[in-house]
This record gives structure tokens, sequence and C-alpha cells, in this order.
């Protein structure tokens, strides 16, 4: 696929379907997400194998089929290679966002607003699985609503009792509460 891989692509849709990967790659990355996918057809493949996929697919329930690919996204984004960029629906459009373009990431709800220079782009996921999925050196929870790239930081200010405030390259303001200034000086070194 160009551009995006299909582990992204599933990640963009509201309502994943069932997945049955057609693949290139040898056995052991197939090992990986057998558990998750509901069957791998390895290239080249016959339409006996074909065949048998579908039967497979058609004897899973929706709902566990569901559960599957939310359980395969979330493995596909522990890889190396997914922690480098976020894909993101920009009205019809895709967004890649590469993650050295992100200032930090602010809680919205049920989303996370992804703030760059360009602005922010909302993203369906939890701060929780950003806090998982970023590289821990490079992104820091400062506060339970925010994640901050600690390359962006200029200083940080006290702020109220024991809060202090993380001002960015771009102005920005973002709230560090007391743990979260425990983990930035640990990342930072102080």
């Amino acid at each position: 696929m160009p551009k995006i891989t299909g582990f992204e692509m599933l990640e963009l849709i509201e309502q994943p379907p069932s997945v049955i990967f057609t693949t290139a790659f040898d056995e052991y990355a197939i090992k990986a997400f057998e558990a998750h996918a509901i069957d791998y057809l390895l290239k080249p493949f016959n339409q006996e194998r074909f065949d048998k996929a579908i039967a497979k697919w058609k004897e899973q329930k929706v709902n566990s089929a569901e559960k599957a690919t939310q359980e395969l996204l979330e493995s596909a984004s522990q890889s190396p290679s997914q922690n480098q960029r976020i894909v993101v629906k920009n009205g019809s459009k895709i967004k890649i966002i590469p993650v050295h373009d992100v200032q930090y990431l602010e809680a919205a709800d049920d989303y996370v607003k992804i703030h760059t220079s360009e602005g922010y782009f909302l993203k369906n996921k939890t701060m929780a699985h950003f806090e998982n999925t970023l590289d821990k050196e490079q992104f820091v929870r400062s506060h339970r609503s925010y994640i901050v790239n600690v390359q962006q930081i200029t200083r940080i200010d006290p702020y109220e009792k024991d809060n202090h405030v993380a001002i960015l390259r771009s102005g920005v303001k973002v709230p560090v509460s007391r743990s979260g200034y425990g983990k930035l000086k640990e990342v930072l070194g102080l």
C-alpha cells in the first residue's frame, strides 16, 4: 500500500472489519499476529488455501472478529516503525504526522488532540495508549491530561503550590503536576 500500512488503514476505519491478511512476510512475522487475525495467507497461495480462509471467516462470530481486530491493532501499534508516526483522518484526507513534529498531546473526551505547528488533529485513542506507545525518553506525561515532547520545552516555571508549567518553543504553556514534574526531572536529568 502506498504511504500507509494496512494496520494504519484499519486504525482509521471507525468500525474495523474482520481481517484476513495476505502478506509476503515470512512465518516469523506471521506468528506475531496469528492469535489476532482470522487468518493469514502467505504469498503465493492457491484457491484451496483461500477458500479455507474464507470458511474460517464465516465460522467466526462478528463480536469475536471485532475484538480480534482491535487486539491486532494494539499489537501493531507496539512495533517500532508504528511509533515513529501518527496517522489521523483530517476531513476526508489522511494525515501522517511524524512524532518529532508533535509538540504535545491533550486529552479531549474520547479523543486526544495532537498539537503540531500546523494546529491540532484529533485521534480516537486514549492518553494511556500514547503514554505506552510513544518513546518515554521523548514524551512525558506531565499531567493527567497532557503528554509533552521534552524537546519542545524551553523552561519549566513554578505555578501555584506544587504545580509547574512547561513553556514550549511555540510559547504554549502546558500544565505540569507534582508527579509530572518528577517524571520530567528524571527524563531531563535534573
